[in-house]
């Protein structure tokens, strides 16, 4: 019964949000509120529809109800519960229940914390989100119900992936889609404004806190399938310009583009044309990563499916969408202001560079992930584009980038003084230039790539101290007017200075951990040693093991580094109703870097293969990545980000003489 209802709830929340989708729309062209209104109510129902859905499907999943057939291919009754309630969405269906829960989930929140909102926008934008959430309802209910029925229903189900059976992957999809799926809401205000033909900073300063809210949530979805992946698949990498990784890549690099876009926007009334096209791409990138991930072009850890109906289905989407907005925007963008002008060194000109270079990094990614699969479709060729094609050619427009980072938050609005703030900038850059010293000193001159990498990081995190300090004239005035200043300045600086900082921490995790990796491959005996970068490991021997839904065989390793010893088990495992081996990689931690093992192929008299690595500094590249969100956060508690732009005086007295 509870499986009917679940089903019953995504068709109600179909119609509900056929209304919402047409309704409040007609409304705001008619300018009549009453029938704007509609949208919140209606907002909130269909939240509650998809939730009771996705809440029925749960409860299969915890029951082990092997009559839905989703339950039955992605479920196992002696799989432990938290993997089984993270098995809900470690599927196709399940997956896009979850996207589109999500999806209504901002509708609600819009409807709900969105009363500074002109009425006319909210509903208009309320729409266009009830159009995207259409969409994938009739996809989910046409191609991907998840409560299809088996008559029938089989004793036992076939488990979940073994490789998903894994905590990192029950949070990473959650943090991925609300990423994702947040962006949205940015779309839904472009097109919306495209439609009312009205935009201004206002329109900005609502627009910023839902576009940080979703990129804060892409950056630690990015990061937790990172660091799955590093410890996981027991490669011992932690990126690898995999298609599908490249697809949740590149709307974090659009979105961030247009979080600094916004800023210019709000602050200056400039780049709305602009703005209003990154607002657009940010969410078609999002839904190009979909349609990659689901469509059975990519072959990839990380895909879902392989139909392509389903892949021909969401084709139509992103073409109806995509081609749709921009079709919009072609037609209303050349009846918008550009609005102010501003010096090409000036805070504004620096964010225009680093839109510039964002941009273009981007395009390299998208053209590195799809040129083959165009070549394949068009000549039946098949080749592939790996770290090297995007090594040289993403790595180069970063590095301009990274240099200018510091300058951009020190610089003044609408005309800058680069020499005074290079001025301001010398501590940071003498950091610097001693950490390329001492790193190439200390290293050999074979890795003086790696120094001067790891000096533009400690450039980055220097440069993201100092902004803060120069607000606060920390050294030109008293210890305590400075003190006050530096509490007194807004969240949005400190969130600013975190983000950057933590970009610096993660280039300097990158550079350290690549440049300075040792390893080792070795066949090793019970009671024998080796050692690897300052630490001893000592084989002892494999152990059997049984587990809930798996059987493993368990290399156990006695590691001393420092006089200080510890055990690692890293394991080859066997999970019993798939028969699918998964290695499971042991990891001991040391300061920020890490040593880690994993287990190969199996020899004659009891040796076994060993890959053992030493990565200095590794932890550095994820620990960026919260400090990043943490700055998101930070910026996100600005009680400027909760409030609509106020109008100029000055405008409004002009606009009464006018009068």
């Amino acid at each position: 019964m509870l499986n009917e209802l679940g089903h019953y709830a995504l068709v109600l929340a179909l119609a509900l949000a056929l209304v919402q989708s047409t309704v409040p729309l007609a409304g705001a062209r008619m300018r009549d509120a009453r029938i704007m209104r509609i949208a919140d109510p209606v907002a909130g129902m269909v939240f509650l529809l998809v939730g009771l859905s996705f809440a029925a499907l749960m409860v299969a999943y915890v029951r082990s109800d092997f009559s839905l057939l989703n339950v039955f291919q992605n479920s196992h009754s002696a799989k432990p519960m938290i993997f089984k309630i993270s098995g809900v969405w470690g599927n196709h269906e399940g997956s896009m229940l979850l996207w589109v829960l999500i999806l209504a989930l901002f509708s609600a929140l819009v409807a709900a914390f969105g009363g500074a909102l002109p009425r006319s926008l909210k509903a208009t934008v309320l729409s266009v989100q009830a159009w995207v959430l259409v969409a994938f309802l009739v996809f989910i209910l046409a191609t991907s119900n998840p409560f299809v029925r088996l008559s029938p229903a089989p004793l036992e189900g076939q488990d979940l992936n073994p490789i998903l059976q894994d905590i990192g992957l029950a949070i990473h999809p959650p943090l991925l889609y609300v990423g994702y799926v947040g962006f949205s809401i940015a779309f839904s205000f472009a097109v919306a404004a495209l439609i009312e033909g009205r935009i201004d900073a206002a329109w900005a300063r609502w627009v910023r806190p839902w576009t940080l809210l979703a990129w804060l949530f892409l950056t630690l979805g990015i990061a937790m399938g990172s660091y799955w992946a590093y410890y996981e698949l027991g490669w011992g990498g932690w990126w690898f310009w995999d298609p599908v990784e490249n697809a949740s890549f590149m709307p974090w690099l659009a979105g961030t583009a247009l979080l600094h876009s916004a800023i210019v926007m709000e602050k200056r009334d400039a780049l709305k044309i602009w703005t209003i096209l990154l607002a657009i791409l940010t969410f078609s990138l999002s839904l190009l990563g979909t349609f990659l991930v689901r469509s059975g072009v990519l072959t990839s850890v990380h895909a879902f499916a392989t139909d392509p109906t389903r892949g021909v289905f969401i084709l139509g989407i992103l073409i109806v969408f995509i081609g749709g907005s921009f079709a919009l925007y072609a037609w209303r963008a050349q009846m918008l202001r550009p609005g102010g002008l501003f010096a090409p060194i000036s805070r504004e000109g620096a964010l225009v560079l680093n839109n510039l270079f964002l941009t273009a990094a981007c395009a390299t990614v998208l053209v590195g992930t799809l040129y083959p699969l165009v070549l394949e479709a068009l000549t039946g060729e098949k080749i592939s584009v790996g770290a090297p094609f995007f090594n040289l050619t993403f790595g180069p427009l970063m590095i301009p980038l990274l240099m200018a980072v510091p300058f951009g938050p020190m610089l003044a609005w609408k005309r800058g003084d680069l020499f005074a703030v290079a001025q301001r900038l010398w501590v940071a850059l003498v950091a610097a230039l001693v950490t390329v010293a001492v790193v190439a000193w200390l290293a050999g001159n074979t890795h003086l790539l790696a120094a001067l990498g790891i000096g533009l990081a400690v450039w980055l995190m220097a440069g993201a101290l100092t902004e803060p300090l120069v607000r606060a004239k920390v050294g030109r005035e008293a210890f305590g007017t400075s003190v006050r200043r530096l509490v007194g300045l807004p969240r949005s600086a400190f969130g600013t200075m975190l983000g950057h900082f933590a970009l610096g921490m993660t280039l300097f995790g990158i550079v350290a951990s690549s440049a300075f990796e040792s390893e080792r491959i070795v066949v090793m005996t019970p009671g024998e040693t080796i050692e690897i970068a300052g630490s001893r490991l000592t084989f002892e021997g494999m152990v059997a093991e049984i587990g809930p839904n798996y059987r493993q065989e368990v290399g156990v390793f006695r590691s001393v580094r420092g006089g200080r010893a510890a055990e690692m088990r890293p394991a080859k495992r066997i999970y019993t109703a798939r028969q699918m081996p998964t290695t499971e990689a042991a990891i001991r931690t040391h300061g920020l870097s890490q040593l880690y093992l994993s287990l190969g192929d199996a020899k004659e008299g009891g040796a076994i293969v060993v890959r053992a690595y030493d990565k200095p500094f590794v932890l550095l590249i994820w620990l960026g990545a919260v400090v990043m969100a943490l700055g998101g956060l930070v910026s996100l508690s600005d009680r400027r980000l909760r409030v609509g732009a106020p109008r100029p005086a000055a405008k409004r007295a002009s606009g009464a003489r006018t009068a």
